[in-house]
């Protein structure tokens, strides 16, 4: 495994910020790092690349332990903290020729450039770095991450300021790098991890609440939802006397929400009642949660 966590607890004073959390992370596997502000996630990822040191527990990058061999790990990984650490009066290349020199990166000028491209800073390279957005500035951050082509990449908010073009091309880029490297990166854009991951994990106060691939996930938290609309305009109780139906929302003009118990078959009741009083159904579908709604009530 590339990244490898095993009962990682971290205290400050008498506050567990990290809570005996395990989880692993192979080659090739690019996994959602969630949690609400405060859950302890920058904590650990900087726990991972031996920026703070643990409590208790072990913490092994590419099989080397990180605390006993901070300097050896930090090779292995790149790392784009939350708070993006730039020089504004460098310019784009030559802090990215400091980088590569802290890397000790052969061919370096050539490196650098290929990073340039790959995080899509070319227009802008000829700037300081305090001339750049904050967009610009992420993607020098993603580009000093890359310069010494690491194993692992650890990203804290990489979208972070982007707008939404910017934020598809660097969800391509992540992809990419994916196919090779292990990739551990924290969002609040739910929908980007949606896109980028086939799993997550999730923490919240310090706690491991959930590791699984997004299928899995969806279906441990299943709703019974149906989504049905008429041609005709009904009365709500008509749907709402349902056998098993629990609860009935409107969504629209003849359209409705209706929640029901697992062992519901609700659509075939739909369905005959349709016939019984010739009703004609636009659409019915089951509804799966988004997971943003799955994240809301694990966490709250």
């Amino acid at each position: 495994m590339s990244i490898e966590i095993k009962d990682l607890v971290k205290i400050y004073g008498e506050q567990k910020a990290v809570d005996g959390i395990s989880f692993k992370v192979g080659q090739g596997e690019i996994v959602g790092f969630l949690g609400p502000n405060g859950a302890g996630k920058s904590t650990t990822m900087k726990i991972i690349t031996g920026y703070l040191g643990q409590d208790e527990g072990e913490v092994t990058v590419c099989g080397i332990p990180v605390k006993q061999h901070p300097l050896e790990t930090r090779k292995k990984i790149g790392y784009l903290p939350e708070a993006n650490p730039l020089y504004p009066d460098m310019y784009v290349r030559e802090y990215l020729d400091f980088i590569a020199d802290a890397h000790a990166v052969p061919e370096k000028k050539q490196k650098i450039e290929s990073v340039i491209a790959t995080v899509g800073l070319t227009p802008e390279s000829k700037k300081k770095l305090g001339q750049l957005s904050k967009g610009y500035k992420q993607r020098v951050g993603l580009a000093a991450a890359l310069l010494h082509d690491p194993e692992v990449l650890i990203l804290d908010e990489p979208t972070s300021g982007l707008d939404p073009n910017q934020i598809i091309e660097i969800r391509d880029t992540i992809k990419k790098l994916g196919q090779n490297k292990t990739v551990l990166f924290s969002s609040h854009i739910l929908q980007e991890v949606e896109a980028l991951c086939d799993r997550v994990v999730i923490i919240n106060k310090g706690k491991l609440i959930a590791d699984s691939p997004l299928g899995q996930l969806r279906l441990d938290n299943r709703t019974n939802a149906i989504r049905v609309a008429f041609k005709e305009d009904l009365e709500t109780s008509r749907l709402q006397a349902l056998k098993g139906v629990t609860s009935v929302r409107k969504l629209a003009d003849r359209e409705w929400e209706l929640q029901a118990g697992e062992d519901t078959d609700v659509k075939k009741q739909l369905l005959e009642l349709a016939l019984q009083n010739n009703w004609n159904i636009v659409s019915l579908q089951s509804e799966n949660q988004s997971l943003e709604e799955i994240f809301r009530h694990l966490t709250t």
